[in-house]
């Protein structure tokens, strides 16, 4: 007997599938870093019923970190996982049918001191930048070609690099111990709710270099067997992630309600992880192949074999296009 639920709120759209129950739909197993911002969106899709209204079960598995949530991805254990693109693309070039659904576009900056007299990227020419994430990095990366163009500086060679966990760059920044810090976006919404300022950022680098900043970083990384399966789940889950952001977007109800899960120290930091979430919200259109072409040609560039693998081009298929 076909069937149809009304959606409210940001949800807006109506799939649930013509006679199936609610205990017939495909389970998507999930492996997310435990208290990671990724979190935030899948509590909001879970409590909201954006997952069944979407036409699959959303069941969440913490992991201690990035790894783990590969391992259990490959392994089996988990049907999707939040990476970058360029790790799709360096899987598929290596014959993994994985596919990336776009979930944000945060990417980071170069946050120094707000008393610092740093006006532009060539006054950190001597200092000491930290930089979480190791030398490969995307967004030092990144900044590193932006430095060289526009400057005609090389990060490299005329500062001193700290390379440190998040939380331990976002401490030492703070303490400034640092002339400046390039972070994941959530230390950095912190840090600049602490009183440090943006120098240049990522996007406004990647813009100059000519690539597109609204490139989406991060995806939702699906199985192509699964979709296979169930062809429908992709745009599934591209639909219950945009009905997430769209509730966080006008609901402040519902930031207060998952406020325990951010770590938020304070009201500042609340609002201003708040904003950084919201602005990583990528656009609904199809990603600009080309351009993310051009990107990982850059990354292949400064990050060599160690980032990219074999990858020589852009393999077809990464990314899931609306319709598609």
């Amino acid at each position: 007997m076909a069937f149809m639920r009304r959606i409210g709120g940001a949800g807006a759209m109506v799939l649930l599938w013509s006679g199936m129950a609610l205990a017939d739909l495909p389970v998507l197993r999930a492996a997310v870093l435990e208290q990671g911002t990724v979190s935030w969106e899948l509590d909001v899709i879970k409590t909201n019923g954006f997952d069944t209204q979407a036409g699959f079960d959303l069941q969440v598995m913490g992991v201690a970190g990035n790894s783990a949530a590969q391992i259990a991805f490959q392994g089996g254990e988990a049907d999707v996982i939040v990476s970058d693109w360029l790790w799709v693309a360096r899987q598929r070039a290596s014959g993994r049918d994985y596919v990336f659904v776009p979930y944000s576009r945060a990417v980071g900056s170069v946050m120094v001191p707000g008393d610092s007299p740093a006006q532009t990227i060539a006054d950190l020419k001597g200092g000491k930048i930290g930089i979480a994430g190791g030398p490969l990095d995307k967004s030092w990366l990144i900044l590193r070609a932006y430095a060289a163009q526009v400057a005609d500086m090389d990060l490299v060679t005329e500062t001193e690099q700290v390379f440190g966990a998040p939380p331990l760059i976002y401490q030492t920044a703070l303490q400034g111990e640092l002339d400046g810090a390039i972070n994941f976006w959530h230390f950095l919404a912190k840090m600049e709710a602490g009183g440090m300022r943006p120098l240049v950022t990522v996007s406004e680098a990647a813009e100059a270099l000519g690539l597109d900043p609204d490139t989406p970083l991060l995806g939702y990384v699906l199985k192509g067997e699964m979709l296979r399966a169930h062809p429908e789940l992709a745009e599934g889950v591209a639909q219950a992630s945009q009905a997430a952001k769209a509730l966080l977007a006008t609901d402040a109800a519902e930031w207060d309600r998952i406020r325990p899960m951010m770590n938020a120290g304070n009201d500042a930091e609340f609002a201003a992880l708040k904003a950084g979430f919201l602005e990583g919200t990528p656009g609904t259109g199809p990603v600009d192949e080309a351009a993310a072409g051009r990107m990982l040609a850059l990354m292949a560039d400064l990050g060599g074999e160690e980032l990219v693998g074999p990858l020589t081009g852009l393999p077809e298929g990464v990314f899931v296009q609306p319709g598609s």
